[in-house]
């Protein structure tokens, strides 16, 4: 009786608890437990485990892992002993040979709980934790497992827990692809949505220069109109051109900021970029040697840059005795002495002491004005290339600079020397920018209407 128990000891150890056959190649887990290679990696693999990912003992648990596998050669050899001695078919007259016992109750594992995919005793099934789960017979749990080894469990014996895994597979592939299409619906539908803005905007541009074109063409047919009905002796009369107005819609006003980069090291900007003025101290700035920056002239430029088309601006100067506006070339040298003038790549208008007003050409263009100006208005003709300035104050035309542009250009802020605070106060860009812009006569008179 002492043989036959050792015997069907080890036997039992012979056994894998998965298959419950004799194991196949069995291996070592991080527990100690042993199982086949094959058993023990489907499981890993039904539980989704397809890298090197924590997983629980089959048998005991406990928490182990896949890189962890170890070959038991000396298990091996004693289940091949085992299996040359037929001592399966010597015990096979006893209905419990070959069955594990419970590490827990020392009883035959007989049953098998489907929520823990474990085998379990009658003891356990009876505990508070086994006790709502569905159990039944191991052999009806072994044949389903066995069939599904060899092509697959027939949807009749499939248990409702696998399919439940199933549908959730299926429901996370599918919710991926539905993903995956949402994102690249929202991609197509931006692409197609920037395609619009840019069509719309050609459309926009297009409209205009058919309004401006059908102008020129009512005040051409408007004078043929006129000459017809004149004697011959007064066409040959030479008589001063009749200046009309005309609105250029292609002419946009722009709300002017400030670039804090360019700054030299004495200006002081307002919080929304707005307004600058000049102090007597410099300020102590970590970008003092950007090279956008103005190193000597108390000099700001404007953020936006013009490359085509018809721009207009306003800056309030108030009262100062000393400023400069205008524009600069992008390239223009910032830092040294500077020079204004087109030749260097700026077109300015100054104020000095209080009174001189100059055109800085080269040489200067001295300039007389009736009415001193608070508030200056810049209009930019990049194709045409003139930079024209205008007193808002009585809406007279202040002078012309014709050039030849190529480049980016930017709006210019000049502050003028401190004066001992008397030049404190601020370049300011107005609140609000006139609603219409119109043409008087040649490109060098305008008219603006304010709001």
């Amino acid at each position: 009786m002492a043989l036959a128990g050792a015997l069907e000891r080890l036997q039992e150890e012979a056994i894998c608890p998965i298959c419950l056959e004799y194991m196949s190649e069995p291996v070592s887990i991080d527990c100690g437990h042993n199982f086949c290679r094959g058993c023990i990696a489907k499981h890993c693999q039904e539980k989704g485990l397809w890298a090197d990912g924590p997983f629980s003992c089959p048998q005991c648990r406990a928490s182990c892992h896949r890189s962890s596998f170890r070959p038991n050669r000396q298990l091996a050899n004693i289940v091949e002993s085992i299996r040359q001695l037929g001592l399966r078919g010597g015990l096979a007259t006893e209905p419990a040979a070959g069955t594990p016992l419970c590490l827990q109750h020392d009883e035959r594992l007989k049953l098998f709980c489907e929520e823990d995919e474990e085998a379990i005793c009658v003891v356990c099934r009876e505990s508070l934790h086994h006790r709502p789960h569905t159990i039944y017979p191991i052999e009806e749990a072994a044949q389903v497992y066995k069939v599904g080894e060899v092509g697959g469990p027939h949807p009749a014996l499939m248990h409702p827990r696998h399919a439940g895994k199933k549908r959730e597979r299926i429901v996370s592939e599918f919710g991926k692809l539905h993903r995956l299409l949402a994102d690249e619906e929202k991609l197509l539908l931006q692409k197609l949505e920037e395609e619009e803005k840019r069509i719309l905007l050609l459309i926009n541009e297009n409209l205009a220069r058919l309004v401006e074109q059908k102008c020129l063409l009512e005040e051409l047919i408007l004078e043929i109109k006129e000459k017809i009905h004149q004697p011959a002796d007064g066409l040959l009369k030479v008589r001063p051109l009749k200046p009309r107005l005309s609105f250029h819609p292609s002419l946009t006003p722009v709300d002017v900021t400030l670039d804090p980069e360019t700054a030299h090291p004495e200006l002081t900007l307002s919080e929304d970029c707005k307004s600058v003025r000049r102090g007597n101290k410099k300020l102590l700035l970590s970008l003092f040697d950007n090279p956008k920056r103005f190193s000597t002239a108390p000099v700001v430029l404007g953020s936006q840059v013009f490359y085509s088309g018809r721009c207009y601006w306003e800056v309030q100067v108030g009262d100062k005795p000393e400023w400069g506006l205008g524009l600069c070339r992008e390239s223009a040298s910032r830092k040294g002495n500077i020079l204004f003038s087109p030749n260097n790549g700026y077109w300015v208008l100054r104020l000095q002491n209080g009174g001189n007003y100059e055109a800085l050409t080269s040489p200067v263009s001295p300039l007389t004005l009736n009415v001193r100006p608070r508030r200056i208005g810049i209009f930019l003709d990049y194709e045409a290339g003139e930079i024209s300035f205008y007193n808002v104050s009585d809406r007279s035309h202040v002078y012309t600079f014709t050039d030849r542009f190529s480049g980016n250009l930017r709006p210019l802020f000049f502050l003028g020397a401190f004066l001992g605070g008397r030049n404190a106060e601020p370049l300011l860009q107005p609140l609000h920018l006139p609603s219409q812009v119109t043409k008087v006569g040649n490109l060098s008179s305008w008219e603006v209407v304010h709001c």
